[in-house]
């Protein structure tokens, strides 16, 4: 059956069938910005299927960022639509103003790559990479390896990628379906909670303290039916929390009533924190651990080491061989170069950002606001009105990040990247954001 609207028809039965073609015609512009779309009861008569399938459906295209929704006013074609919603919720930062939003690294702590890609590039003379090698560079098997053994992930097969994102997007799409449900981090990683509705699927909510998911919402999740979950060991991005000992037996001991859930690990933060990884891998039937390169190493170095259980790997390594093949290998050999040459100095990278983040932290606390930032680049504060403080802190010369692109039902809140804070800025920034988010009681920090 199809509904025809304005010379359109959308088709399908179900859920996903009705959201793929709605998402055809915005594509393609024979639905345009801001057109109406039918009531959904009406396109479940006209259809002839439930009409909760209609409203998931929709409920998928709004998800997607393909159709927006105003109550008894009906759904209609965003006026730009995309599936990156969040990625639009950014300050843009006037001149004169201090950008604290960014999430970046701090470049002076990054190494210099021009020896190790010499290096790579040398070796890439010698023996050259052909059709039907091995994507995995031999050396960099190696070293990954030794290392994760080192952190207690278990044995596991490993597979390249084109950083962290990139490896999370594939495992999620050789084990899922559209419809499926994910549970992941709130507040947690923007990018990842644009991706999971952009690949058809759905998200759940997991509340995160100082020392990761909280097992009780995790189990909620779980026990409502989430096919896989989503954690980030250390340097959680946005609130700097790090899965601590105690908090990895608890959710261990919620996996393992649940051992069909897809678990995945992000361990992006590996080479720039000094608190140790407690690995939750191994736990269920299938699982992913990904370390990444872009933060200790730079950002466009788009490499991350992912292990897991055999099937998973193999199912990645076979999609990726249809696609994209392999991430360049000499760009691996320029990482086991840097790794070989010690680069990068884990704890003196960690204390520099610790330094910073403790800066900001104190001088809050001075003036009674609660912050938090355990590990990585950013510290995140709530905030009582989201809006208004990062209004106030721009008109202040301070450019935070809105806390919507890091949430989805938790408190309201902004982040701040620490990255590059000197001394002389944390007492400043630190009375701009008091003021920005009201009056507290003085307080010391512990």
């Amino acid at each position: 059956m199809w509904f025809v609207l304005e010379g359109y028809r959308i088709e399908g039965r179900r859920a996903a069938e009705i959201a793929a073609s709605v998402e055809r015609a915005v594509g393609s512009g024979d639905l345009e910005p801001g057109q109406l779309l039918p009531p959904m009861r009406e396109l479940a008569t006209d259809l002839g299927v439930n009409p909760n399938t209609v409203a998931a459906a929709y409920r998928v295209l709004r998800e997607r960022g393909v159709i927006e929704t105003a109550g008894r006013r009906g759904s209609r074609v965003r006026p730009r639509p995309a599936t990156t919603g969040r990625e639009s919720v950014r300050v843009d930062v006037p001149e004169g103003v201090r950008n604290v939003a960014s999430g970046n690294p701090d470049p002076a702590l990054l190494p210099s790559l021009a020896k190790a890609f010499a290096a790579a590039a040398e070796l890439a003379d010698r023996e050259p990479v052909l059709y039907g090698d091995d994507p995995v560079e031999p050396e960099l098997a190696r070293i990954a390896r030794a290392r994760l053994d080192a952190d207690g992930v278990p044995e596991g097969p490993l597979a390249v990628a084109s950083g962290s994102l990139d490896a999370i997007e594939r495992v999620l799409g050789v084990h899922l379906k559209p419809g499926d449900t994910v549970a992941v981090e709130d507040p947690g990683w923007g990018s990842l909670l644009d991706l999971i509705p952009a690949l058809g699927l759905r998200t759940v909510p997991v509340g995160v303290d100082d020392e990761g998911p909280l097992p009780d919402e995790v189990r909620r999740a779980l026990d409502s039916g989430a096919r896989a979950l989503i954690v980030t060991d250390r340097v959680q991005n946005p609130t700097g929390a790090v899965v601590s000992s105690t908090r990895a037996r608890a959710l261990r001991s919620v996996l393992r009533q649940h051992p069909e859930i897809l678990l995945i690990e992000d361990d992006h933060g590996y080479g720039i924190v000094d608190l140790p990884v407690h690995p939750l891998a191994g736990t269920t039937r299938h699982w992913a651990f990904v370390r990444s390169v872009a933060k200790a190493y730079g950002p466009d170095l788009r490499l991350a080491v992912l292990t897991g259980d055999e099937v998973t790997v193999d199912r990645v390594r076979g999609r990726q061989r249809l696609g994209a093949g392999w991430v360049s290998r000499l760009m691996q050999r320029a990482v086991v170069r840097l790794w070989s040459d010690g680069a990068v100095d884990p704890a003196t990278v960690a204390a520099a950002y610790a330094v910073r983040r403790d800066l900001l932290i104190r001088a809050l606390a001075e003036h009674g606001v609660r912050a938090h930032g355990r590990s990585g680049l950013n510290v995140w504060i709530p905030v009582p009105d989201e809006t208004g403080a990062v209004a106030r802190l721009l008109h202040a010369g301070w450019a935070v990040a809105p806390g919507a692109r890091f949430r989805t039902s938790s408190p309201p809140g902004i982040r701040v990247t620490t990255s590059t804070l000197t001394e002389a800025e944390a007492a400043p920034l630190a009375a701009a954001v008091a003021t920005a988010v009201g009056p507290g009681p003085t307080r010391s920090y512990v």
